[in-house]
């Protein structure tokens, strides 16, 4: 163990002996009802609590090394199983907490688990449901768990509730022989195409990023934290490690739906989120002036018009007209404070991660003075490579690498990474964990990028994602979807066509923004169907796509477009829960309507429905 790189238990202890801090977690008592009183629980508690479940796991006879599952939404329970298995040296195996029954006895199996720990009813009982399907997990502990299961499952509030005086004495003197070598999760990707693969995780590399990466965004108890991306995933994880060991207070959001109103109860400093949920409340904000119509629309339309031109001042600090300024002021006072306002009045940090951001979106929230940092990491890496800070931004690229972490570009263009965060390799799995690493041991990270003059990282796609068209010209989707849904029009995109003569695109339209404009327009639509297959509609589309690619070259403009009914979602198989599109099961999908496409085009070619 190295003064740099303790064990992620000592840099809990050492953040609760520091700080002590009164609200270190906050959560609603009744998940779902975020309109209710939000209660909190203290550094000294939470330890206690840790502390009692520690001793309670070494009782049941888990041993280090020991895998124990954690299949929970974002809650204080989470953590708290999390540390106490990590504090007597085991290894934590998270599932998502809306994971299919299949894939929860993959990963319990596959990582040898001996226990599981759930939270909620739902994990509750889908865990004593295959438990015959797992026959190595020993015990299955439950916070919150039905009264109806309690002669099947240990009940985590009882385990946890006696007095902890003894067990944080026993919690303090074991973690130290907890060393930072020490494998401390297996974390199993998403798996969007093929089968899932644990990736392997030290304390070091997990407490070397939560400390390295936020070096520079002043973290202190002053700031009240989000957590409402899965935990299940290293980004939001290991963020918040950095909150805890900075003794910033953690509030957990359980559902996705209930984080417009926790912004407003909770008034956050930070969020850390994926661009999707930026996508969205952008398109909430042009949703609500559309509505409001008359001189509110007009009004917003102005400010958005004002934001655009500031963007050279606000963004990237270059001198623009004094008429330019004084704009941007009233806009300030008449909408950007209220939008502000909308998301709790105090954000310092938004992160974005897990997938690319489009920089005409992070450009508007610069310009309202909404700050979002970019960053760029995998689970492979703990997972942060590279971020923007407050002292080092450059928005349309992911920032500059982190503290300790070397990126090289190969010469294909794939970025290579060195540093303490890199993973130990694949579970149980040496020849794939043999093809992630260039023989002189660089991480191959399967995305395309470059770094500028100035060392900020700019991602160009993912490598295996690239189309290539039937005339040889490579496009990187991404960047063209991000584009597209810019547009208060456009929900979701996902361009096609590979060894295509050309490419197309699935859109997804916004309804509720469509609706509005033809009402204007003197058009209505029963369903949704009506509208997606209405010329009116599709020509509106159009216009659209043409106005957002004018700048692209031909061989990357879409030139064909189906209108889809539905988004892509977590439900329907069809976005990683990180929100990144799942492109072989979307193209799969709606296979038929991505040959009628090319119907007139190209010859039918078997497998295809011509």
């Amino acid at each position: 163990m190295t003064p740099q790189d303790p064990s992620l238990p000592k840099c809990f202890l050492d953040a609760v002996d520091q700080h002590w801090n009164r609200r270190a977690q906050m959560y609603l008592p009744t998940a779902g009802s975020p309109m209710g009183r939000w209660q909190s629980i203290s550094a000294k508690e939470m330890l206690r609590r840790v502390a009692c479940l520690a001793r309670a796991l070494r009782e049941l006879g888990i041993q280090p090394g020991d895998r124990v599952g954690l299949f929970a939404p974002n809650r204080p329970e989470w953590h708290i199983a999390d540390f106490a298995i990590l504090g007597i040296g085991a290894v934590t195996v998270p599932v998502y907490f809306h994971e299919s029954a299949q894939r929860l006895l993959y990963i319990l199996n596959d990582s040898g688990a001996r226990a599981l720990i759930t939270a909620g009813e739902a994990q509750a009982r889908l865990a004593v449901q295959v438990r015959d399907r797992m026959p190595q997990v020993e015990q299955i502990i439950s916070a919150g768990g039905p009264q109806d299961l309690r002669g099947e499952i240990l009940s985590l509030e009882a385990l946890i509730e006696r007095a902890g005086d003894a067990e944080i004495a026993a919690y303090r003197t074991g973690i130290q022989s907890v060393a930072s070598s020490q494998l401390a999760t297996i974390i199993y990707t998403s798996g969007t195409t093929g089968e899932p693969k644990g990736v392997m995780l030290t304390h070091a590399n997990l407490s070397s990023n939560a400390l390295d990466f936020n070096v520079d965004f002043d973290l202190s108890p002053a700031d009240v934290a989000l957590s409402l991306l899965p935990l299940a995933h290293v980004y939001e994880r290991t963020i918040d490690y950095g909150y805890f060991f900075h003794g910033v207070s953690v509030a957990y959001v359980e559902q996705m739906d209930a984080v417009a109103q926790a912004l407003l109860n909770v008034r956050p400093t930070m969020v850390a989120a994926v661009p999707r949920l930026y996508e969205k409340i952008y398109a909430g904000i042009i949703e609500t002036g559309r509505r409001a119509g008359g001189l509110r629309e007009k009004l917003l339309d102005w400010a958005l018009r004002v934001a655009s031109r500031a963007a050279p001042w606000r963004v990237r600090h270059q001198q623009v007209s004094a008429s330019i300024r004084l704009q941007w002021h009233l806009a300030d006072w008449l909408v950007y404070s209220k939008i502000r306002r909308g998301v709790g009045g105090r954000i310092r940090v938004f992160s974005a991660g897990g997938a690319p951001l489009s920089p005409d979106l992070a450009e508007f929230y610069w310009s309202i003075h909404l700050p979002v940092y970019q960053g760029y990491g995998l689970t492979e890496t703990s997972p942060v490579i590279a971020t923007n800070t407050p002292r080092r931004n450059k928005v349309g690229t992911v920032g500059r690498p982190i503290r300790r972490v070397q990126v090289r570009i190969a010469e294909d263009g794939e970025i290579l990474v060195k540093g303490p965060c890199v993973m130990q390799g694949y579970y149980r799995k040496p020849d794939e964990t043999r093809e992630a690493f260039t023989p002189d041991g660089w991480l191959r990270t399967g995305d395309i990028g470059q770094l500028d003059e100035d060392g900020f990282l700019t991602i160009t796609d993912r490598k295996k994602e690239l189309l290539k068209t039937a005339g040889g010209k490579f496009v990187a989707p991404a960047p063209i979807e991000n584009l597209l849904k810019t547009s208060p029009l456009i929900t979701n995109a996902l361009v096609v066509g590979d060894q295509r003569k050309f490419v197309s695109v699935l859109i997804v339209p916004n309804l509720a923004n469509l609706e509005s404009e033809a009402r204007k327009a003197g058009r209505e639509f029963p369903t949704p169907q009506q509208m997606v297959s209405d010329p009116w509609v599709r020509d509106r589309l159009a216009a659209e796509l043409e106005r957002l690619t004018s700048a692209l070259a031909q061989f990357e403009k879409p030139k064909r477009f189906a209108l889809l009914e539905q988004d892509f979602t977590q439900a329907n198989g069809q976005l990683t829960y990180t929100m990144k599109l799942k492109r072989r099961v979307i193209e799969e999908h709606y296979r038929d309507v991505i040959e009628r496409l090319y119907a007139d085009v190209e010859e039918p070619r078997p497998g295809r429905v011509p």
